[in-house]
């Protein structure tokens, strides 16, 4: 490794002890805060609700550990490149995805954003406090894998990292617990080791996620109907951007058995709805998938993990043209929604990200017809809208497809 690295600190303690133990360790530590330009509630607001980061009291902390420890510290406005974000971010919502906004970050703001200052400034390599590790190969190639600290394991928010990313990053605290890692801070001094863990997207900023969708995309809470797999109207509801594939609670249908959200339809405002055991899916389409160190030249086997805190499932992937894949889980697995990020994990252990993508698609075990799916957009960053080229059938006809085969 390299003497100059640069080191993301947010001004919590996770990030704070990584830049400490670098700067420990003899490296020529730079320091960075990434301001994301989002205003900071005021007065009351600004105590009620979980702790929130990239706040001006979060540099400051963060400023507070480089002067105790003696490194250079930077605060850059990085503004512009989180508004991008938002704006996918809404537009997800508003056309029937679920987005992981985290994930997205850390590819196209965070760790872009520190390697960029890594090569205008001769550093070698960036750092962040992400409970994670890099298993390096022959040739320079790299792979994210899981923390030592499963119970922290943060490899899925990091899982979308181009191979070049992955080849300049690293992650001091990857090996330790996060005990460890608060008493690490505390045998230092740092002020931050007490502090509490963020608890929210960034830019929501303790409101509802709703709240900014609405604000932002009106459209797309334009009242429309709840129907059933079979298209049997049911009810009404507000707007389809506050709604998730999965999501039970707060759909305000009263009576009978428990209701589910199985798809949306945009362009029509409907949500379809139905029994949990509908929701089940064994094959996802993954589409603008990275391949950190090359792209398999057949199918693979991996543990497939379609959301934070989902256990990795066991599949068979196949590289698709167009840098898509198609996942064939070996069981159904419950709810992927399109939007999402799918990470394939593989390697010696099994626990290194050999691939990772977006859902485009799902359907179930043996339906090789009508995919039963939420979305058939295009390619993440498409702005289009419109049902795929593949198939014009309605989610409502797939669901009912997929039902009647059940």
């Amino acid at each position: 490794m390299g003497t100059r690295v640069i080191v993301g600190m947010s001004g919590g303690v996770d990030s704070s002890v990584a830049a400490a133990l670098l700067a420990r360790g003899g490296r020529g530590v730079i320091g960075v805060f990434l301001r994301n330009g989002v205003p900071e509630p005021e007065g009351p607001a600004a105590l009620r609700g979980p702790p929130r980061c990239c706040g001006a009291r979060d540099a400051a902390d963060a400023r507070r550990v480089a002067d105790l420890c003696g490194f250079p510290f930077y605060a850059l406005d990085r503004s512009e490149e989180f508004e991008r974000l938002v704006g996918d971010f809404v537009a997800d919502y508003a056309r029937g995805r679920t987005p992981n906004p985290c994930v997205s970050c850390n590819r196209s703001v965070k760790i872009e954003s520190l390697v960029r200052l890594a090569d205008a400034l001769g550093a070698e390599t960036v750092a962040t406090g992400h409970y994670a590790r890099i298993a390096r190969g022959a040739g320079g190639a790299a792979r994210i894998r899981r923390a030592a600290d499963l119970a922290k394991d943060q490899s899925y928010f990091l899982c979308a990292l181009r191979p070049d990313q992955v080849r300049r990053v690293e992650f001091p605290i990857g090996d330790l617990t996060k005990s460890e890692v608060r008493e690490v801070a505390r045998s230092l001094g740092l002020p931050v080791a007490e502090k509490p863990e963020s608890q929210e997207i960034c830019f929501v900023a303790g409101r509802s996620y709703r709240d900014l969708v609405a604000a932002r995309a009106p459209h797309a809470f334009r009242p429309g109907e709840f129907v059933t797999a079979e298209g049997e109207a049911i009810g009404r509801h507000g707007g389809v951007g506050a709604f998730t594939v999965g999501q039970r609670h707060g759909l305000g249908l009263g009576g009978g058995a428990p209701r589910f959200v199985l798809a949306i339809e945009p362009e029509s405002a409907r949500v379809v709805v139905g029994d949990e055991s509908n929701l089940d899916r064994g094959e996802i389409r993954v589409e603008s998938v990275t391949w950190p160190v090359g792209v398999p030249e057949g199918p693979v086997r991996a543990a497939v993990q379609i959301r934070h805190r989902h256990r990795a499932a066991a599949a068979t992937v196949t590289p698709l043209p167009e840098d898509a894949a198609r996942v064939v889980f070996d069981a159904p697995v419950r709810a992927p929604s399109p939007g999402q990020a799918a990470a394939f994990y593989g390697g010696e252990q099994g626990d290194e990200v050999i691939g990772a993508g977006w859902i485009g698609s799902t359907r179930r075990h043996g339906d090789r017809g009508t995919p039963f799916d939420t979305l058939r957009a295009g390619r993440r960053g498409d702005s289009s809208t419109g049902t795929s080229t593949s198939t014009r059938a309605s989610s409502t006809t797939a669901v009912a497809a997929g039902a009647a085969g059940a």
